[in-house]
C-alpha cells in the first residue's frame, strides 16, 4: 500500500493523490528484470515460430512449378499453399502472419494506454497479457498439419500479447529512474559541492566585511544576523537544484544502465532456453513435433518466471482514471475511446516536440530493419541454404550470446570514446549495415565463382549472427532509455504506446514488402537490397536528436498535460473536443514560446 506522503516517513509528496513516491527498491528492480528474464525468451526464441509455420504450410502445399505435386516436409522446390482461396508462398505465410500480429499489437497498445497511465492498471494489464501470451505459446504443442491455420492464430495472439507486455514494462523504466536512490544521491552530491564552495565564499566575505561592521554606529547584537541571513539565502539558492543538463545526464546514465542490465539478463535467459531447445531438437529429431515441444517449453518458462515479477514489481499507480457515467463493459468502451482521443492529442503535441519526432522517425525504420532482417535471414537460411532446425537454433544462440555482450559492452565503448547517445546509436547502425551488404556480395560474378562468401554457404550465417547480436544489444538498450528521457513525466504509457506503434507498426511494412519480393522473384536474396536501404536511412535522422532539448520540451508539455487531464470528460461532444484541443495546444505554445530561447540555447546532449 502506498504510504501517505509526509516529512516523518521521508516520502516526498506526490503530484496527485495515491502516487507512489517511495524510493525504487532492489526488489522492485529485480521484479522488473525478472519479467524480462521470463518473456525475453519468447522474443528471442520466437524464430522457431516462422520455421514451424513454414514447415506446416509446406506439408499442406504444392509445388509452384505444376501446382499439383505435394511439397511434403522435405521438398526443396518453391511451394505454395491455398489460404482462404489465396495462393501464398509457404515462406511468405509466416511473414504475413507476423504482419497481422504487429498490426493488432499496435491497435491494442493504443487502446490500453489510457488505463495503463492511470490507477493500478499498468501492472494488471501487464500480467493479464503475460498469462494470455504464455498460454498460447504452450498451446503450440497441439498444432498439427491439419490445424496449421490455428497455429497462425496462436502466433498472432502470443506475439500481440508479448508486444503489449513489453510496452507496459518499458513504461515502468522512467518511473524506476525517477525514484531511484542513486538519482537523489547524485543530486545531493552536486548540491554538497556547491555548498562547500559557498561556505568558503561566506567565510571570505565575513572576514572582508567585519571591520566595516565594527565601525558602523548602527551595529548591534542583531546587526550581524542581517548579512548572515542574506548569505544563507544565497547559499540556499545555490543548493536549490543541479543544472538541468547535469540532471539529464545523470538520469540518462542511470536509465541506460538499468535498461542495458535488463536486456542482458533477458538475453542470458534466452540463451539458456535456446541451448536447451537445440538439445531437444537434436535429441528428438528435426520434426515439427520437436519444434512444438520447444515452443511449449518457451511458454512454460514465460509462465513460471512471470510469477516472481508479479510479486516483486510495484504497481506505481498513475493519476485516477477520469470518471465515466457508465459501468462495466460500457465504461471500458469509453476508456478505450478516450485512449484513442488521447493518442491523437499526443500526436498533435508530439509534432511540436522535434526530438520526439526525429527519434520516432528513425526508430520506425530501425525497428522495422531489426525485425525484418531477423525473419528474412532465418527463412533464407532454411529455404536457400537448406539449414536444419538445430542449425537454425545455433544462429539464434550465437546472436543471443553476442547480444548479452553487446548490451553490456556498448556502455563501456560509449564511455571510453566519449560518445553521445545518438553517436552510439549511429555506430550500431553502421555495424548493422554490414549484414545486408554482405548478402548482396552474392550477386558479384567473381564471388559466385568462388562458391563462398556472400551467403553461399551455411556457416556464413554464424558470423553474421554475431554481428546482429552485438548490434541488437546496443540498439535495444540505448533506444529504450534514450526515448524514456524524452517522455513528458506522467505520460509514460501513452508515449510508449506511440513508441510501440512506430516499432511494431513499422514491422507491418517490412515483412509485407519482403513477402512481395519473394512472391515476385521466387527468391529471398533480392530482399537484401530493400534491407540495405532500410538500415541506412535512419542514420541521418538520428544524428539530429538532442536529448537535453527534448527533455526540457517534454517537461514543459507535462505541465500543460496535467492542467487539462484533470478536467477530462469522457462523454463530451466532438465539438468540445476540438475546442479543448485548440486550448490545450495554445497553452503549450504559450509555455514553450515563453522560454524558447532557453530550450534552443542548450548544446547537443
Amino acid at each position: 500500500m502506498t504510504p501517505t506522503p509526509s516529512i516523518e516517513n521521508g516520502t516526498p509528496a506526490g503530484r496527485y493523490p495515491g502516487e507512489d513516491t517511495r524510493p525504487t527498491s532492489q526488489k522492485e528492480l529485480a521484479g522488473w528484470y525478472m519479467y524480462g528474464f521470463a518473456a525475453e525468451t519468447y522474443i528471442i526464441c520466437a524464430s522457431f515460430i516462422p520455421i514451424l509455420l513454414e514447415s506446416l504450410a509446406r506439408e499442406n502445399g504444392v509445388l509452384l512449378s505444376d501446382r499439383e505435386t505435394p511439397c511434403g516436409d522435405s521438398s526443396n522446390g518453391q511451394c505454395i499453399v491455398n489460404v482462404i482461396g489465396i495462393e501464398i508462398n509457404t515462406a511468405s505465410f509466416a511473414m504475413y502472419t507476423f504482419s497481422i500480429s504487429v498490426l493488432l499489437q499496435a491497435l491494442l497498445v493504443v487502446s490500453i494506454s489510457c488505463a495503463a497511465d492511470h490507477g493500478n492498471y499498468r501492472k494488471r494489464l501487464l500480467l493479464t497479457f503475460a498469462w494470455t501470451g504464455s498460454f498460447c505459446a504452450m498451446c503450440f504443442i497441439f498444432i498439427t498439419k491439419e490445424t496449421y491455420i490455428l497455429g497462425s492464430l496462436l502466433a498472432v495472439i502470443s506475439n500481440t500479447s508479448v508486444g503489449a507486455t513489453f510496452v507496459l514494462l518499458n513504461s515502468f523504466l522512467p518511473l524506476l529512474v525517477r525514484h531511484h536512490p542513486k538519482l537523489q544521491e547524485s543530486i545531493a552530491d552536486i548540491a554538497d559541492d556547491v555548498d562547500l564552495q559557498s561556505d568558503t565564499a561566506v567565510e571570505s566575505q565575513s572576514r572582508s566585511t567585519s571591520p566595516t561592521l565594527a565601525e558602523d554606529p548602527l551595529n548591534s547584537s542583531t546587526a550581524p544576523l542581517l548579512p548572515r541571513n542574506d548569505t544563507d539565502s544565497e547559499v540556499h539558492d545555490l543548493r536549490r537544484v543541479p543544472t538541468h543538463e547535469e540532471l539529464t545526464s545523470i538520469e540518462l546514465q542511470l536509465s541506460t544502465q538499468i535498461s542495458a542490465k535488463g536486456i542482458g539478463i533477458g538475453y542470458g535467459a534466452a540463451l539458456f532456453v535456446q541451448c536447451a531447445s537445440i538439445v531437444i531438437l537434436v535429441g528428438m529429431g528435426s520434426s515439427t513435433w520437436s519444434q512444438r515441444v520447444v515452443l511449449f517449453c518457451i511458454g512454460a518458462w514465460w509462465t513460471i518466471f512471470t510469477i516472481p515479477a508479479a510479486t516483486w514489481l510495484r504497481s506505481r499507480p498513475g493519476p485516477p482514471l477520469p470518471q465515466s457515467r457508465h459501468q462495466g463493459y460500457r465504461a471500458w468502451i469509453s476508456y478505450v475511446a478516450f485512449s484513442w482521443r488521447n493518442l491523437f492529442r499526443t500526436i498533435k503535441l508530439a509534432r511540436r516536440l522535434i526530438d520526439i519526432i526525429l527519434f520516432l522517425a528513425s526508430w520506425f525504420l530501425i525497428s522495422d530493419a531489426i525485425a525484418t532482417t531477423s525473419s528474412t535471414a532465418i527463412l533464407f537460411a532454411k529455404t536457400q541454404l537448406g539449414m536444419r532446425p538445430w542449425a537454425l537454433g545455433m544462429i539464434s544462440v550465437i546472436s543471443t550470446t553476442t547480444g548479452v555482450l553487446g548490451a553490456f559492452s556498448w556502455s563501456f565503448i560509449s564511455r571510453h570514446f566519449k560518445l553521445k547517445p545518438h553517436q552510439t546509436v549511429l555506430s550500431c547502425i553502421a555495424l548493422f549495415e554490414l549484414i545486408p551488404l554482405y548478402g548482396l556480395l552474392g550477386y558479384l560474378p567473381f564471388i559466385q565463382e568462388w562458391g563462398v562468401f556472400g551467403l553461399q554457404r551455411p556457416w556464413e550465417m554464424y558470423p553474421l549472427a554475431a554481428v546482429y547480436g552485438i548490434v541488437l544489444g546496443g540498439l535495444s538498450s540505448y533506444c529504450r532509455s534514450l526515448f524514456g528521457e524524452l517522455i513528458p513525466p506522467g505520460s509514460e504509457a501513452a508515449f510508449y504506446a506511440l513508441y510501440a506503434i512506430t516499432d511494431k507498426g513499422s514491422s507491418i511494412f517490412g515483412p509485407v514488402i519482403v513477402g512481395a519480393i519473394i512472391d515476385a522473384t521466387g527468391e529471398i536474396r533480392p530482399a537484401f537490397w530493400f534491407l540495405a536501404a532500410l538500415v541506412g536511412i535512419p542514420a541521418p535522422i538520428i544524428y539530429f536528436v538532442n536529448v537535453e532539448r527534448g527533455k526540457i520540451e517534454g517537461e514543459k508539455l507535462a505541465e500543460v498535460i496535467e492542467g487539462f487531464k484533470n478536467a477530462e470528460d469522457l462523454e463530451r461532444s466532438a465539438s468540445r473536443d476540438d475546442l479543448e484541443d485548440q486550448s490545450f495546444i495554445s497553452s503549450y505554445n504559450d509555455t514553450y514560446n515563453g522560454s524558447n530561447g532557453e530550450v534552443n540555447g542548450h548544446t547537443r546532449s
